[in-house]
């Protein structure tokens, strides 16, 4: 019986997220203690996915403590320059050793090692498109990118995940556009244990157009 009396609510209530359910049970005057539980375990269940929260920062991706960091990689994943270089050196040689059995990666693709001397758990790895006009697949492969990463993020049970600004470096992708893709993609993304993903950017510059972005 309450079972079938939670479903009602959170129907009524058209939740999407815990804490929307929360809020819509709550200003419709719905809340009964003795089965809001049960409700939260259904909105869990049955509609699963949740908006993920995001944050923008500027800063060194290298010192987060989050889960994972995401590694703007070149397809070798032997590294490189940028952010690439510069999260190989903080995690240590032992981030070379265990990229080399991984076989490179494709552009748009991801792949996962761990942190080694990184605060971050792990690192995904994923080779962002060269940007050439916009016109020869680089919109969809850069928004791959973001997706791969979250998906091998939910697969390894990682809440919170920083990506750097992929592409825009010496990849020559324009920040403005890069920036609609990765905001896009993240908020559309049908998070299960993503919580959190942190926007970390190389400059003040880059920062204030995440924000514009996310209006």
């Amino acid at each position: 019986m309450q079972k079938c009396t939670c479903v009602f609510f959170l129907e009524t209530a058209g939740c999407r997220t815990l804490s929307k359910a929360k809020h819509n049970i709550l200003k419709m005057g719905l809340f009964y203690p003795n089965v809001f539980e049960c409700a939260i375990l259904i909105v869990v269940e049955d509609y699963g996915d949740f908006m993920i929260d995001i944050e923008v920062i500027q800063g060194d991706i290298t010192k987060l403590n989050v889960d994972a960091i995401v590694n703007a990689a070149n397809c070798s994943l032997l590294g490189g320059g940028g952010v690439d270089g510069a999260i190989h050196r903080a995690a240590g040689p032992e981030l070379l050793r265990a990229c080399i059995p991984l076989n490179g990666c494709k552009t748009g693709e991801a792949k996962i090692t761990p942190g080694f001397r990184l605060p971050a758990k792990f690192v995904i790895h994923t080779p962002g498109p060269i940007y050439n006009d916009g016109l020869h697949g680089e919109p969809k492969l850069l928004e791959s990118c973001y997706k791969s990463c979250l998906v091998l993020a939910e697969e390894n049970g990682c809440e919170t995940v920083a990506f750097p600004a992929i592409s825009t470096g010496v990849y020559g992708y324009p920040w403005e556009e890069a920036t609609e893709i990765a905001v896009k993609t993240v908020r559309e993304f049908p998070a299960k244990i993503v919580k959190k993903v942190i926007f970390c950017c190389f400059s003040a510059e880059m920062e204030r157009i995440y924000k514009e972005v996310m209006g």
